[in-house]
């Protein structure tokens, strides 16, 4: 148990990290005091205006009303991501009254909001979404506030006061690799040498993806500058580009078996789950300062399953798909908690990854300017 209980500290350190990102957010929602579940409705009351359990009943209310609806859009849920493949297929053998529409899994986080906008009023419009947090922070007019069963147990410094989004699982910002192919990289400057010749990666666009936002922030911060300027970040992939080692192709688990992108800057636990499929993929944290983060869940206030799109929140939040998150190599939101209880995959818990002791996490502060900045000069720097 000591094991554990020193990466849940590194759990909590993440945590700790996010807190003034989320502070800020707390004057954009007074839709719900933040001081345990729920807003004060009536049971009974619109499934579109629940903010907890108890505005609905009871759970069982909850489950009765999602079944009636019979449907679940969710988006933007690619099946090797973070073991979603098997929570998706957990929850349709939960709840086999309940249709899961799986659609567009491999899009970015601000598609996500661009989806919910254009399909507005329409059967087909996301009812949850799965966010980076730079989206998460300027789109909060998008969500309806719920607080969860679990609430309680999920660290104030990841979650919005009122529950318009809340954080889910975490990990760390690495650079996965092809051994056969490379030594394991000890510093960014490793990746500038003629050996990686058109061969390191990003997940996505910085200005549209979490995870390659998050790919600028580490290098910007393994650079010697700090998340109030990403720009010695954006000048990193710009040397990379130069030197002709930069890959602009989208990488995909597909890829990484293939070799097509044999390097690659993405969270530990997507980067830890390539390797599968390839003995000889293998995953650093760079020493010195990490950056982490956590995507977050949040329910579309426009959602034309209301009732289903508060069940998979309660779901996710659950003890066993919160294990089902650490079985898929990232960090639970409850996982302190559950560690305390001691209803945590003991074994899972102790297999993650070793991390950096110095952490840093972007505010909503630095994620908006870092947002502005990359869209300013990111086309520029890798053209």
């Amino acid at each position: 148990m000591a094991t554990i209980a020193r990466r849940t500290r590194l759990v909590a350190g993440i945590a700790l990290a996010a807190t003034a990102a989320l502070v800020l957010t707390s004057c954009a929602a007074d839709t719900a005091s933040g001081d345990g579940a729920g807003g004060g409705s009536e049971p009974g009351a619109d499934a579109a205006t629940a903010t907890s359990i108890e505005d609905f009943g009871s759970f069982e209310d909850l489950e009765a009303a999602a079944k009636a609806e019979g449907q679940l859009n969710v988006i933007a849920l690619p099946r090797d991501w973070a073991n979603y493949g098997e929570i998706l297929d957990l929850f349709t053998e939960t709840y086999p009254e309940i249709t899961i529409n799986e659609q567009s899994p491999d899009i970015s986080s601000a598609e996500e909001i661009t989806a919910a906008e254009t399909n507005e009023g329409l059967d087909t419009a996301p009812d949850v979404f799965d966010l980076g947090l730079a989206v998460a922070l300027s789109s909060t007019d998008q969500f309806a506030p719920y607080q969860v069963q679990t609430w309680d147990e999920i660290p104030d410094a990841l979650k919005e006061p009122s529950g318009l989004f809340v954080g889910d699982y975490g990990g760390y910002m690495s650079i996965g690799y092809d051994s056969s192919k490379f030594d394991e990289p000890g510093s960014l400057d490793d990746l500038l040498g003629a050996d990686y010749k058109g061969a390191v990666a990003i997940n996505g666009d910085p200005t549209q993806a979490g995870a390659a936002f998050a790919a600028v922030g580490l290098a910007a911060v393994q650079s010697d500058g700090t998340l109030d300027d990403f720009q010695p970040g954006i000048d990193f992939f710009g040397e990379l580009q130069k030197a002709g080692n930069f890959l602009k192709v989208d990488v995909t688990p597909a890829t990484i078996t293939s070799g097509e992108t044999p390097v690659v800057f993405d969270w530990d636990y997507l980067n830890a789950a390539a390797g599968a499929d390839n003995p000889d993929w293998k995953v650093a944290v760079l020493d010195g300062t990490g950056y982490a983060g956590y995507y977050n869940q949040a329910i579309n206030k426009d959602a034309p399953n209301p009732a289903a799109a508060r069940l998979w929140q309660e779901f996710l939040y659950s003890d066993d798909v919160q294990n089902l998150w650490l079985k898929g190599g990232a960090r639970p939101a409850r996982m302190e908690a559950m560690t305390e209880a001691g209803t945590i995959d003991a074994d899972l818990a102790a297999a993650l990854p070793e991390v950096p002791e110095e952490t840093v996490v972007p505010t909503e502060e630095q994620s908006t300017n870092a947002g502005t900045l990359l869209g300013e000069k990111w086309a520029a720097a890798v053209q």
